[in-house]
């Protein structure tokens, strides 16, 4: 049912990339004003550590060790002044950054989500949705921790870490390089903490994300699951999935306890040199006992933003990972616009309710160009396995076309490349005598109404649904539900057009769902419309209601029918049959049966069964 294993994305890059840095700070520019009110505060917050231990050594040496208590709380004020102050100061700080980072968040979903609307149909074919979901959710929420834990904040613990060096060297020269003695040897586990932990986090993203595509998959599904008994097997894909995500936690878990452990345990060893020299040196009266006291204090708030650099640098990595996911994303060529010429007029689009005056189908075939013209169209959809070959078929205004054949033979092929789903390979489609190519995707689609086999509904009412929003189409939302039928079920529903669709429209029959997008296709008032299997979902009932709807619909405008029961189609001005990508067969029900050919043995095979 699903893919045979666990989903694989190709990751790639680097862990730390000055050019996903580099690009990642374009969404964050706007914001520059807070950023700059941060790195002005960070040295602020720094000064405010700096000074607590060097107020505790001016306590010990001038007025605990001597006996002298006159001063001495105003030593204990300003010690309680300061740490008010780094307080305020650190308030203001994560206030800043998280806000700014819930903004860039906001930013980058809604660039991403504008760019998967544009990405071309072909794209969805390869990739799972719940990995696509991944990258919009979970990637974005990473760069908010980034924010909150990450790459500002270690600006703050850089400025903290020279001020603490350069103090304790001012202090004793050689106190500080006794202690300082074990620093190759904590960039040496921070080195290898770094190496180890780059593929570690791109895994874990990326089993994240099949994790996601399978959930779901299943939860679309469930209904096929549960009705075929699948219900264990899919719990046993599950728990691979699943198994495979905890299992790439394990190696980020195991370095992560690995760095603090080893971090503080340098830091206890650090504290150990301090008391062993520290100790003879007071007794050798070389310091005072409140220097050793604030060196203590020191090399604790220095070890202290190592002994989180672990959290830190998950972070890091983890926002490293996603930023490659995301812009691979963002990377993937949208559906082209071109530049095109002044977008041609819609001429001879239909009407909600044509004018019974208006001409009929057939009129001026013979004199004016084809409204649509296939010529020479060639797809596939893999390469050297061609879908289409050579396919011509001219379309004139207000003809109705049906387009009939075997399953996979094309039909929605030429429905796919009609309205740049997907795009032409060899050949051309003209409209109006323009090829598609010159047009805009927006000029393309304004002018071809589609209406699918299976029904598309969004949660919302189905006035929502018919218009999907547009002004224009909500003007027509009415006439257009009448036009079909769909009328007649909608005003007897308790909140008539303001009724609420569920998820998927599941509170409505196949059949109501289908006349709510045939009422769709109609509001949008489309110059060509195409009907792709639209009745095959039908009940007899239900196609006996709305064939006189699509009759009317159909009168004046160009269509064309996909259609699976030949019935439907009996009095179509030209039925084209497709086989094997090639259209064989072109003429009216009549001529066609006549010939004997394939349209032919379809209809006996339909009716007959033989």
């Amino acid at each position: 049912m699903h893919h045979g294993g666990i989903f694989e994305e190709e990751i790639a890059g680097k862990a730390y990339d000055g050019a996903l840095l580099k690009r990642f700070a374009r969404y964050v520019a706007p914001y520059r004003t807070s950023i700059v009110l941060v790195v002005l505060i960070l040295p602020l917050v720094a000064a405010c550590r700096l000074a607590q231990p060097w107020i505790i050594k001016l306590a010990i040496d001038n007025h605990i060790t001597s006996g002298k208590l006159a001063g001495l709380e105003t030593i204990a004020l300003a010690f309680l002044g300061i740490l008010l102050v780094e307080s305020l100061l650190s308030f203001l700080e994560v206030y800043l950054l998280q806000s700014v980072g819930q903004r860039v968040m906001s930013d980058m979903r809604s660039e991403l989500y504008r760019h998967v609307m544009h990405l071309p149909v072909p794209w969805f074919d390869k990739v799972p949705v719940g990995s696509a979901v991944t990258r919009l959710t979970s990637d974005v929420e990473v760069l908010g921790e980034m924010f909150a834990s990450g790459i500002i904040t270690i600006i703050g613990d850089i400025l903290l870490l020279i001020g603490i060096v350069s103090v304790m060297l001012w202090m004793n020269l050689k106190l500080s390089l006794v202690t300082f003695s074990i620093l190759p040897l904590l960039f040496y586990v921070a080195y290898v903490f770094r190496r180890r932990m780059r593929q570690s986090f791109r895994e874990v993203r990326a089993r994240l994300g099949g994790l996601n595509a399978f959930l779901n998959e299943c939860i679309s599904g469930i209904s096929i699951i549960q009705i075929f008994n699948r219900e264990k097997d899919e719990e046993r894909r599950f728990s691979e999935l699943n198994a495979s995500y905890r299992d790439a936690n394990m190696p980020v878990i195991f370095w992560d306890a690995s760095l603090y452990a080893m971090v503080e345990a340098l830091s206890s060893i650090a504290v150990a040199l301090l008391i062993w020299y520290g100790g003879g040196e007071i007794i050798r009266g070389a310091i005072t006992f409140g220097v050793l006291v604030a060196f203590i204090q020191y090399i604790e708030k220095f070890f202290s933003p190592i002994r989180d650099l672990s959290a830190k640098y998950s972070v890091m990595q983890g926002a490293m990972a996603a930023l490659e996911r995301i812009f691979a994303l963002l990377d993937t060529p949208a559906t082209a616009l071109p530049h095109p010429p002044p977008d041609l007029p819609l001429e001879g689009g239909g009407t909600i309710i044509p004018s019974p005056s208006g001409e009929g189908p057939g009129w001026g075939w013979g004199t004016s160009p084809p409204l649509v013209e296939f010529r020479d169209v060639s797809f596939s959809y893999q390469d050297g396995n061609d879908i289409l070959t050579g396919f011509n078929l001219s379309v004139h205004r207000g003809e109705r076309i049906a387009l009939v054949g075997e399953s996979g033979g094309g039909k929605t092929t030429v429905i796919r490349l009609l309205t740049r789903l997907y795009e032409i390979e060899r050949g051309s489609i003209l409209i109006n005598g323009t090829d598609i190519r010159e047009l805009s995707l927006e000029a393309v689609r304004q002018r071809v109404g589609v209406v699918l086999q299976d029904p598309c509904l969004f949660t919302g009412s189905i006035e929502f649904n018919i218009c999907l929003g547009n002004e224009q189409a909500r003007q027509r939302v009415h006439q257009a539900a009448a036009a079909v039928g769909a009328d007649r079920f909608i005003e007897n529903l308790p909140q008539g057009y303001n009724e609420e669709v569920r998820e998927r429209g599941g509170n409505f029959s196949v059949g109501e769902k289908q006349l709510i997008s045939f009422a769709r296709a109609v509001a949008f008032d489309p110059e060509i419309l195409v009907l792709d299997e639209a009745t095959a979902s039908i009940d007899s009932v239900s196609e006996q209601m709305i064939q006189e709807g699509i009759r009317g619909m159909m009168l004046g405008r160009t269509s064309l029918v996909i259609a699976h029961r030949l019935s439907t189609i009996r009095d179509a001005d030209r039925i084209v049959t497709i086989h094997h990508g090639i259209k064989a067969e072109e003429g009216t029900h009549d001529e066609l049966m006549n010939n004997g050919g394939i349209y032919f043995k379809l209809h006996q095979l339909q009716f007959n069964g033989v």
